[in-house]
């Protein structure tokens, strides 16, 4: 029912992206399930760099939060086959590649927060943190990690 939902939102969940380092992309103990950050990577290549707001927008840095989550909810699926396992997200870790001078990340990360509620409803209500960062690997304007509860 999730996948057809994400479906009918033009929401294409694509093949997990590769770990950039030496980790693994998900970790499950228990009936909580861990998704390491995830860059605003499509088809191989990551699709926003930069800092907020010097070399990306707010707008822009949102679109990347967006399809951070779609590589979070790409690594889940992977883990626990059916998306409609998940019984709470429990928490988002949200990362912005930010100017010194930059104090809008909530703003940023709101985009893949309001996202998950629109996917899951109110089990995609999640606790949070957003923080600024003066860089992220490949110079990604956002990195989001995210804690699942699964049935």
């Amino acid at each position: 029912m999730i996948e057809e939902k994400i479906a009918s939102m033009n929401i294409a969940l694509p093949i997990p992206p590769k770990p950039a380092g030496s980790y693994i992309p998900v970790v499950r103990t228990g009936n909580l399930v861990f998704v390491s950050g995830q860059i605003p990577i499509k088809d191989g290549k990551v699709k926003f760099q930069g800092k907020v707001p010097t070399d990306a927008s707010v707008d822009t840095a949102q679109k990347a939060a967006r399809l951070c989550i779609i590589n979070v909810l790409a690594q889940l699926k992977s883990e626990i086959e059916t998306l409609d396992r998940v019984s709470k997200i429990v928490r988002v870790s949200g990362f912005v590649n930010s100017a010194s001078d930059f104090f809008e990340q909530p703003k940023v990360i709101n985009a893949a927060s309001d996202l998950l509620f629109e996917i899951f409803g109110e089990k995609g209500k999640h606790s949070r943190i957003a923080v600024g960062v003066a860089s992220l690997p490949l110079n990604s304007t956002v990195e989001i990690d995210l804690v699942a509860e699964v049935s």
